[in-house]
């Protein structure tokens, strides 16, 4: 490029080197980190998906659970000792129970322990389990 000086004559004027956008190495590596955010972002969202599956899961499994020990202690009879299965569909899923009645040291008093899993295999992991007490109904049949 040229230019006039003070006295009219010209002069080479010499610029530096203008960059004209990025290296190639440098959109790699900004790739790559936007890669790995992305990667980071979609495991995020995947575990969050799964933790709230998990969580209505229990939710569920609890409420039925809690069902069969209110049924219990609605009965007029009081319940034997022994085991009792039962299946109950809830939030658009069958869920298996299994209520074991025990007697206590305390004559009047039985122990109720309720497991609820997905399945009807005694091996499927436990997805709740709740644990009540219950009183000897009294002569009218309803409890103190």
């Amino acid at each position: 490029m040229k230019n006039k000086n003070h006295n009219g004559s010209f002069i080479a004027v010499t610029t530096p080197y203008l960059r004209q956008g990025f290296t190639l190495l440098e959109v790699m590596v900004a790739l790559v980190v936007v890669a790995i955010a992305l990667a980071a972002l979609v495991k995020s969202g995947g575990q969050s998906a799964a933790a709230a599956a998990y969580l209505r899961d229990k939710s569920f499994a609890h409420w039925v659970a809690m069902n069969r020990v209110a049924e219990l202690r609605l009965q007029k009879q009081w319940p034997d000792t022994g085991e009792s299965h039962s299946d109950e569909t809830m939030g658009k899923h069958q869920w298996y129970s299994l209520a074991k009645v025990s007697a206590t040291d305390d004559p009047d008093v039985r122990r109720l322990e309720v497991e609820v899993r997905a399945s009807e295999d005694k091996e499927a992991p436990l997805v709740a389990r709740v644990t009540a007490f219950l009183p000897r109904p009294n002569s009218s049949g309803l409890q103190p």
